[in-house]
């Protein structure tokens, strides 16, 4: 009974190993590709504040993230060739800092290389790090979600809120496919002398589109997360 119960916990923990390995090193379903909303990243921030006191109007590019559908979050870190700046033609590196600029503190090649780090690696096998890059301007570029929203009279105002699928809708329509949105609340320090309704909606974040293994296809996301249905949400 005692050899038995050794075997057994022998199966669990070399199962544990196994998967703990193979999802730092790359394996993996989709991707999701991340845009987010540069006044609400900034706004969230209250320890540190942005660079840019007038964040972008415009959607622009958190990541590329290769994803499981049993764990969104993962793989990430994985082990493989580091980040290299000059890797990136001189055109290329303009075109990312429209696309995909750091909103946050202004270094720009450093986002780069934290996305890379933690989520271009573990695509490797599918995406060389120039690939990597250029594609997620592509698809940037593809849809621009601040456009669609804009066309469906969605566009940023300081009381007005909407439903989880009021913003949706246009995006589907253009996609062909459903998107995810995540939000985050506003820092409560915000919030206490406005109207309920005002300071219980949510801060539209982030807009996601999902890409088959390839990263050529979109798909439907597998919607495990994101904003609350029942709330309102803001866009400001």
């Amino acid at each position: 009974m005692g050899m038995l119960k050794s075997s057994v916990a022998f199966l669990v923990l070399a199962f544990a190993f196994f998967f703990c390995y193979v999802m730092s090193s790359g394996s993996y379903d989709y991707f999701q590709f991340v845009q987010q909303w540069p006044p609400t990243n900034c706004r969230v921030r209250i320890k540190r504040p942005c660079s840019n006191p007038r964040p972008l109007q415009n959607f622009t590019i958190h990541g590329l993230w290769p994803s499981n559908y049993s764990n969104p979050t993962m793989p990430s870190n994985c082990a493989g060739s580091e980040f290299k700046e000059r890797k990136l033609s001189p055109k290329l590196r303009s075109k990312l800092k429209r696309s995909w600029p750091d909103v946050e503190s202004g270094n720009d090649p450093r986002f780069w290389e934290g996305e890379w780090s933690k989520h271009g690696k573990c695509s490797e096998q599918t995406l060389n790090q120039m690939q990597y890059f250029q594609r997620s301007h592509e698809m940037w570029q593809s849809f621009n979600i601040t456009e669609i929203l804009r066309n469906a009279s969605i566009v940023p105002h300081p009381t007005q809120t909407w439903t989880y699928s009021d913003i949706v809708s246009p995006i589907k329509a253009v996609t062909q496919t459903t998107p995810l949105l995540r939000c985050k609340f506003p820092p409560k320090s915000q919030t206490k002398s406005q109207p309920k309704s005002q300071a219980t909606s949510q801060l539209l974040h982030e807009v996601v589109l999902c890409y088959d293994y390839d990263a050529l296809r979109l798909i439907d996301c597998n919607r495990t997360a994101g904003c609350g249905n029942q709330q309102a949400i803001s866009f400001q």
